[in-house]
């Protein structure tokens, strides 16, 4: 880049700040809050790193906003699915296909969560944004196993929050272990075979605690 095209970025905020997050993004992702550095991260937004304590004042304060900002993003895909306008058993399915293929589309969401776990949340406790945005897709998978105990397909007391943490953990560990489990059991758990499979057992599992027997 120009030195004239890198000026004119540092004078767009909005410009800047999406390249320090995009740059940030990718340096959390691949060393961890704790290995990140600051210089790493001027270079690959190809700005002075000056504008990053400029517009988010600490390291820390850029990993939350990082944090928030691919909070965000999964959130949205998840609202465009549009549940409540599905058949309950069909909402609950998609939820689990979605959170399968959005985990193995974006790794780097992966290993943010868990630098985040590293440091116990310490940064998403202060956030109320990520609050907030936690509720919606609670509220709608609670909506959704409502419907379904009504129609008489689903049954009662199950915990929406319980459940999206098993749909959420039946994926996670998988991909996040995927080297090592691959490893001791001498199967590619990444072959397109092991994939499908993988996502026809998490479906089965969710299914089969939710709907009535």
């Amino acid at each position: 880049m120009t030195t004239m095209e890198t000026d004119t970025r540092a004078r767009d905020p909005q410009r800047s700040r999406a390249a320090i997050l995009k740059a940030a993004r990718e340096e959390f992702a691949a060393h961890g809050l704790a290995g990140a550095r600051i210089d790493r991260i001027a270079t690959r937004a190809d700005l002075n790193k000056r504008l990053i304590y400029y517009y988010f004042n600490s390291k820390d304060d850029l990993f939350l906003s990082v944090l928030e900002s691919v909070y965000t993003e999964i959130r949205s895909a998840e609202q465009r699915l549009r549940l409540l306008e599905m058949d309950p058993t069909d909402a609950v399915r998609r939820l689990v296909e979605f959170t399968w293929h959005y985990f193995i589309a974006h790794p780097e969401f992966l290993t943010l969560l868990a630098s985040a776990n590293l440091h116990h949340a310490r940064h998403l406790e202060r956030s109320t944004r990520v609050q907030e945005m936690n509720s919606p897709v609670i509220q709608t998978l609670g909506d959704v196993l409502e419907r379904g105990r009504k129609a008489g397909t689903f049954r009662g007391g199950v915990d929406p929050v319980q459940l999206y943490i098993s749909i959420a953990g039946l994926a996670y560990f998988y991909l996040s272990n995927k080297y090592t489990l691959s490893s001791i059991f001498g199967r590619d758990l990444m072959s397109p075979k092991a994939q499908a499979e993988r996502l026809g057992h998490m479906t089965d599992v969710i299914l089969g605690y939710v709907l009535r027997t």
